[in-house]
């Protein structure tokens, strides 16, 4: 009977230590927990237009969301979003005749691939740029907007972040 108390002891330890030694250890990011805001302002057709950033970082560091808008001049003197404005913003067919997509994406559909990877890659460190204005990139798979006024808004907020 002793045999098997010792037994059964030893197999209880073992166990504990082998499960306890897999446990899974939550990744730490680099940066502070919170919500982050940055923006970048370009002209365009003499109006000057906003690109918003907000990044949500979570307890352990981790970018676990980021939104992108810009705003957009619907008429003279009306100003929108362009995700706000969704499909109205008529940009699938060009993004389609470029070739790079598809069947073309939208605006607020380019921006969601953008900030996904954003949220996967932890940061914008990934991006290569493909011109010397830094306006243009072929690191997103699915993006073929101009996002140097995004990345300079996210840019913001992440450093805001540190």
């Amino acid at each position: 009977m002793k045999k098997l108390k010792n037994l059964l002891l030893c197999f209880s330890l073992i166990s504990i230590l082998f499960f306890t030694g897999c446990e899974e250890v939550p990744e730490k990011g680099i940066y502070k927990e919170g919500t982050y805001f940055g923006y970048a302002q370009s002209e365009s057709y003499g109006s000057i237009l906003t690109t918003t950033a907000v990044v949500y970082v979570d307890d352990l560091g981790m970018i676990k969301s980021v939104f992108i808008d810009s705003t957009y001049i619907k008429t003279p003197g009306t100003l929108s979003t362009k995700k706000q404005l969704g499909d109205e913003y008529a940009m699938k067919s060009s993004s389609a005749s470029m070739g790079n997509i598809p069947g073309g994406a939208e605006w607020y559909e380019q921006v969601e691939t953008l900030e996904n990877e954003i949220v996967k890659q932890q940061g914008l460190n990934w991006i290569k740029w493909t011109d010397d204005t830094k306006t243009k990139t072929d690191s997103v798979a699915g993006v073929t907007i101009e996002i140097d006024d995004m990345y300079t808004a996210v840019n913001m907020a992440l450093n805001n972040a540190k």
